[in-house]
């Protein structure tokens, strides 16, 4: 898909008035080569956060929704060993779900990912791959992004972000949310056999908005 098809599915999203920018103005930034180039287009979480990216996901008819038990997620940012190129939009290439990466922990899976030259998704890239490719998210196979965690002492909170389809438990909301796109979290040394860990081959940098 190109590039240019995906900001147009942004802007029908809404991106711009989430992100309190002009709608034309997101365009001309992005303006140029990248356009007509392949690849995910990703949201920059400094120009809309995760849990906010979050709300235009849908599955079913439900929108997408973070867990309750995670109102820190704004304090959950890119590893040391993940470049995000510093502009709102960027391109995302080579994107797998990394479904041979399942039942690996995601301490596990991270040495395995750089091994391999790929680079692991943060949560906001995985949101904006959902956003253009909803069918990417399905039931015993969906994916962690440990590209994104929360700093602690000198390492790590024990969480890792990771987006799976709720199936409507109480701590999600009740059956309301049954089936709809959920941004939860696991424990970094746990193994799950419907997670995989999403990754990618590169990023390539878009252009700065103008005030």
């Amino acid at each position: 898909m190109f590039v240019a098809s995906q900001l147009d599915r942004l802007l029908d999203l809404g991106l711009a008035e989430l992100a309190g920018v002009d709608e034309d103005q997101l365009v001309e930034s992005f303006g140029g080569d990248l356009l007509c180039t392949t690849g995910l287009l990703a949201v920059h979480p400094s120009l809309v956060p995760a849990a906010r990216l979050t709300a235009l996901l849908e599955r079913g008819g439900k929108p997408g929704f973070v867990v309750p038990d995670m109102t820190d997620l704004a304090a959950f940012g890119p590893i040391p060993q993940v470049e995000v190129p510093d502009t709102p939009l960027y391109v995302v290439t080579g994107v797998e779900r990394g479904d041979d990466l399942r039942d690996v922990s995601p301490d596990e899976a991270l040495p395995r990912i750089l091994e391999r030259g790929r680079t692991p998704l943060i949560l906001t890239e995985g949101i904006s791959w959902l956003l253009q490719q909803p069918a990417v998210l399905e039931p015993n196979h969906c994916f962690m992004t440990i590209g994104s965690r929360k700093p602690k002492g000198a390492g790590y909170d024990k969480r890792v972000p990771a987006i799976w389809i709720s199936g409507g438990a109480p701590r999600d909301g009740g059956l309301e949310r049954d089936g709809a796109p959920k941004v939860g979290w696991c424990w970094a040394g746990n193994r799950h056999t419907w997670l995989g860990h999403a990754s990618a081959a590169g990023r390539q940098a878009g252009a700065a908005l103008t005030a």
